[in-house]
Parts: C-alpha cells; sequence; structure tokens
C-alpha cells in the first residue's frame, strides 16, 4: 500500500516554508498531495485557482507531488484521495498546540495519523499571512516566495 499523505493549507501564498516542508517529506512518502483549502475564516487574497495553478508550477517536473483543491472537513478529503497521513509544518510551540488538537480530534473520526515536520530555523518566522501583507502594501517579498513563482506572483500583481 502506497504511503500517501495530503499536506492542508490556504497557501495563500505558497512560501519557501511550506516548499521546505514538501521537499523534506518526499522521503517519508510515496505520494504528497498538497491539498488547498478554502478557509471560511480568512479573507482570500489570491484565489484558490491562481494558488493551485503556482504550486502545481512549483512541483511540475516531480510525479510524487499532486496539487488539488478541496473543501470540507481535510479528513474527508484525506479518505477520498486514499491518504493515511495528514503532514503539517510546525514552526513554534504555539503551532504544536494547536496542530496536536486537530491531529487528535481527526484521529478519533477517522483513523488518518498527522505526521509534523519542524520548520528550518531560517523559515521560522515565514508565515503566509506576513508575506501576503508585505505583497499587498507593495513590499518586496521575493524572500520568502519559492524561485519558480517569484516572477508569477510579481506579474501578478502589476496587473
Amino acid at each position: 500500500m502506497d504511503r500517501v499523505a495530503i499536506f492542508p493549507g490556504s497557501f495563500d501564498p505558497f512560501t519557501v516554508g511550506h516548499e521546505d516542508i514538501v521537499l523534506r517529506s518526499l522521503d517519508l512518502f510515496d505520494k504528497v498531495i498538497i491539498s488547498v483549502g478554502y478557509n471560511s475564516n480568512k479573507k482570500e487574497f489570491f484565489s484558490v485557482a491562481k494558488r493551485v495553478e503556482w504550486i502545481k508550477e512549483i512541483f511540475w517536473d516531480n510525479p510524487k507531488v499532486l496539487v488539488r483543491k478541496y473543501e470540507g472537513l481535510t479528513v474527508d478529503f484525506a479518505t477520498e484521495v486514499g491518504a493515511r497521513y495528514i503532514l503539517r509544518g510546525l514552526r513554534t510551540s504555539a503551532d504544536f498546540e494547536y496542530e496536536r488538537a486537530i491531529a487528535q480530534v481527526n484521529k478519533a473520526m477517522s483513523k488518518i495519523d498527522s505526521v509534523f515536520l519542524l520548520t528550518q530555523p531560517e523559515h521560522t518566522s515565514v508565515n503566509s499571512s506576513i508575506v501576503r501583507d508585505i505583497i499587498k502594501h507593495g513590499g518586496d517579498a521575493s524572500l520568502f516566495l519559492p524561485d519558480k513563482i517569484k516572477k508569477r506572483i510579481n506579474d501578478f500583481m502589476r496587473k
């Protein structure tokens, strides 16, 4: 049986921290499905379709990485795509406490395990909200964006 994980998030935008978690997870899983979800608690900046397009561009040459959008419960989507694991990145102890609670509920609901990878120290301060704010206000967020989408995001913002 394949070891399939989903990596769920809003990814608005997808950052170098997200990219690093996916790349490091490829030694652990046969397939990683980056799952771009709708977050009703957040006002989206980039459309889900645009985020999916850009993330696909980052991993276009890696057959172990798929990108899909989803709505609803993460465990339902994981079950739908045959994933036995939910991959999450942890930056801080606060992230751990939040993610631990969700992981325990997910496990009780579905028997799907969560796997946590610590972010690299250089990515600890990088989060989508901060990067989005930099972009929104015309700042240079290129240090925090994967190389393959920096220009695409900059071009998109100039329109």
